[in-house]
């Protein structure tokens, strides 16, 4: 086996720097001086034999090694970093922050009313919360950013373990002056033709809006796409047209009835499934497990009206 003097500050000192492609702004990351950076990163150079950045002026450039060693360099750090956490999980039980991941959509809406119960559940256990796109979840959990994810399905990785924890009904909602507002319920044929606005297609709760106005032969109005749900509903008090919106959503933030109408659709089954999710080769498995089941727990608690449970 090679004796190399290679910590794992200086690996992940790399990764940082790769992603910047600029000291200044990795450093500022880091915590750390600038010139302790390039020292670092230096002696990782020194130790590998290799030149692993370019440095220009503009900032510094992998080079194609570089490059290459991206993948191994990340996957060192996470099992060293899982070795770690195992250590402590064995000694002190569950313990340390963790970084968790969740859509704009979802945590919003859902986490105010669960990460209080999990705090007096676990209280040695504390989260680093960041919201971000499914897609970008995904990728961040299996890069190691996260060490889970709270998002909606499908998550497509098979070195990924998602827990489905519930089923979260959709609704569409009008304006009261809206002709459909004199319903409760209304017939799918009755969406034919029907305004739809959306959420940005980047977000994942586009695919599924598209998807309805496909289904029931409704009208996307991709020229007016929301930045988020509070900007549709905006633009749905101010008659621009009807939306579909999720039932957390819906329970969180619409209390004004008189101004917004929300609709079943007769025999149709629309909702959304939520998981928790973390990477395979996590160590932690079992807990993680665990706090997925108290996850479902709290959710049953505190929205037991509002969603299906798995």
């Amino acid at each position: 086996m090679k004796d190399l003097n290679i910590s794992l500050k200086q690996l992940r000192y790399y990764l940082v720097a790769a992603k910047h492609k600029s000291l200044r702004q990795a450093a500022k990351e880091l915590r750390i001086s600038q010139p302790s950076l390039s020292a670092q990163l230096k002696l990782l150079e020194d130790v590998l034999g290799v030149d692993l950045f370019e440095r220009t002026r503009g900032g510094v450039t992998l080079t194609p090694l570089g490059r290459k060693l991206i993948t191994e360099t990340t996957a060192a750090v996470n099992a060293a970093e899982s070795i770690i956490d195992a250590a402590n999980f064995a000694t002190k039980g569950p313990t340390g922050t963790f970084k968790l991941g969740v859509s704009p959509s979802l945590g919003p809406y859902s986490l105010p009313w669960i990460l209080p119960a999990v705090r007096l559940e676990f209280p040695k256990v504390k989260f680093f919360v960041r919201e971000e796109v499914p897609s970008s979840l995904v990728d961040g959990l299996a890069s190691g950013n996260y060490d889970l994810i709270f998002s909606p399905l499908p998550i497509d990785d098979p070195a990924i373990t998602a827990m489905p924890l519930f089923r979260e009904p959709v609704f569409l909602v009008v304006n009261a002056n809206h002709p459909l507002a004199r319903f409760e319920n209304i017939k799918a044929s009755q969406l034919s033709g029907l305004d739809i606005l959306a959420i940005e297609e980047h977000h994942h709760f586009f695919k599924l809006v598209e998807s309805l106005c496909q289904r029931f032969h409704a009208h996307l109005l991709r020229d007016y796409e929301g930045s988020s749900l509070d900007a549709i509903r905006q633009m749905v008090y101010m008659e621009m047209g009807g939306a579909f919106l999720p039932a957390l959503y819906i329970k969180s933030e619409i209390r004004d009835r008189d101004e917004l109408h929300v609709l079943s659709i007769e025999d149709e089954s629309i909702y959304r499934v939520h998981a928790l999710a973390w990477r395979n080769t996590s160590p932690l498995h079992d807990f993680y497990r665990s706090l997925g089941e108290f996850f479902q727990q709290e959710i049953k608690k505190q929205f037991k009206q509002t969603v299906i449970m798995m």
